[in-house]
């Protein structure tokens, strides 16, 4: 394993109001399809909208791999799926702006391998977690389509205010979902953090550090909104190591 220390641990950042943390956690977390991110350009809220994509895609692309080719399908006259130089996938598209509002940035989960036809389980599990949720558009397969007549094929949720997108695959892909890119809840206080840890845990050996794993291997992080004031405390990363949930006391 990579010798981290010196190095930045974790950056913070934003992009259009989504919070994203990076971390520097050594080769054996890598980023792959089964979560990426869409990114909304609608005609209706932005001139140029569609010339705003194409500058956005030729950046990503920059020693990137292109996963659907940029052009136009069904769902959307301009639509491309790219993985970036760090191995982060994204979904860029021309929206309808007859369609529902949706954020500039929205992450989808990808179920495929053991997880195909999980998608609209999944998400019915995830809506019945999240108090504050609702679900968005359900597109099924059609017949003829070479999959199972009536399989979700894409829909979209918000949970807790935040949007997420879930699609079933077909695809014989050799990627699911790993720690390379998790999800992460703040929590209120610990009774908040327990009710969250109870309901998503699921995968014991997994348990470390907040971070857990869901029954469909989604990994989620379970820490309380104060954190970075709890790591200012005393010998703090030690006791972070030793936990599996986090425990505010013990801070």
């Amino acid at each position: 394993q990579k010798d981290l220390a010196g190095e930045v641990l974790l950056i913070e950042f934003e992009l259009d109001g989504v919070r994203f943390i990076a971390i520097n956690a050594g080769p054996e977390f890598k980023p792959n399809p089964s979560i990426s991110f869409f990114v909304n350009f609608d005609p209706s809220k932005e001139d140029m909208a569609k010339e705003k994509l194409d500058v956005l895609w030729n950046k990503l692309i920059e020693d990137g791999k292109i996963l659907m080719p940029l052009q136009e399908y069904p769902f959307s006259k301009h639509y491309g799926w790219v993985e970036d130089r760090f191995g982060v996938s994204w979904q860029l598209i021309l929206t309808n702006p007859e369609g529902g509002s949706r954020p500039f940035v929205v992450p989808s989960l990808l179920f495929v391998g053991e997880n195909a036809g999980k998608a609209e389980e999944a998400t019915n599990f995830y809506l019945s977690v999240f108090k504050d949720s609702q679900r968005g558009v359900l597109v099924r397969y059609p017949e003829g389509s070479g999959v199972d007549t009536g399989r979700l094929l894409y829909t979209d949720l918000l949970l807790a205010e935040s949007w997420f997108a879930a699609m079933d695959s077909a695809g014989d892909h050799k990627f699911q979902f790993t720690e390379g890119v998790s999800l992460s809840i703040l929590c209120e206080d610990q009774e908040e953090s327990n009710y969250f840890w109870e309901k998503l845990s699921s995968v014991a050996a997994s348990e470390q550090c907040g971070w857990c794993k869901d029954k469909y291997g989604l990994s989620w992080q379970v820490v309380p909104k104060n954190m970075v004031e709890l790591m200012q405390k005393p010998n703090a990363f030690a006791i972070l190591m030793q936990q599996k949930k986090i425990v505010i006391a013990e801070y």
